[in-house]
């Protein structure tokens, strides 16, 4: 069951995302609440699982992680067991920032990130040496035009 937000925890949750580093004090004047309630609001949205957890979001081409791929996956193994290494495997990975499980004819899209081609190159033999892959599709992104982490906390979401 989904956790009703009003308007208030809309709004603090949208400053929370723009900068959850920001001093209660900050965030309760933005959105015209106390510093108490404001606190208590963010405490239930925690509790009920809203807020998962408070990051820092870093420049990776200041870290030399200057190559992002994408990379489409394509399996002629549909049981657990492969479903379970194949798994384990892409969350041991800190070069996987994301991965998701599709429908369609692509099994799984992958979110890289690594130094250069050649670190993706040793990425990907080492995938592929632990786990049996059908097809595998490497796109490089050439320019990332928009990235976020904030969701979209629309006042008034649909039905």
């Amino acid at each position: 069951m989904a956790f009703a937000l009003d308007a208030v925890d809309r709004n603090i949750l949208s400053e929370l995302q723009t900068d959850s580093s920001r001093s209660l004090d900050e965030i309760a004047k933005k959105v015209g609440a106390s510093k108490t309630a404001t606190w208590n609001r963010i405490r239930k949205l925690r509790e009920n699982g809203v807020i998962l957890r408070q990051t820092a979001i870093l420049d990776p081409e200041k870290l030399e992680l200057e190559a992002c791929f994408f990379v489409l996956v394509r399996t002629s193994e549909h049981d657990k067991t492969w479903q379970d290494r194949f798994l384990a495997v892409i969350r041991e990975r800190p070069e996987v920032l994301e991965a998701h499980r599709l429908a369609g004819d692509i099994d799984y899209l992958l979110k890289v990130r690594v130094a250069n081609a050649k670190a993706y190159d040793v990425f990907y033999q080492s995938l592929i040496k632990e786990v049996k892959l059908f097809n595998v599709t490497s796109l490089l992104s050439m320019e990332e035009i928009k990235s976020t982490t904030m969701l979209p906390l629309g006042q008034n979401p649909p039905a």
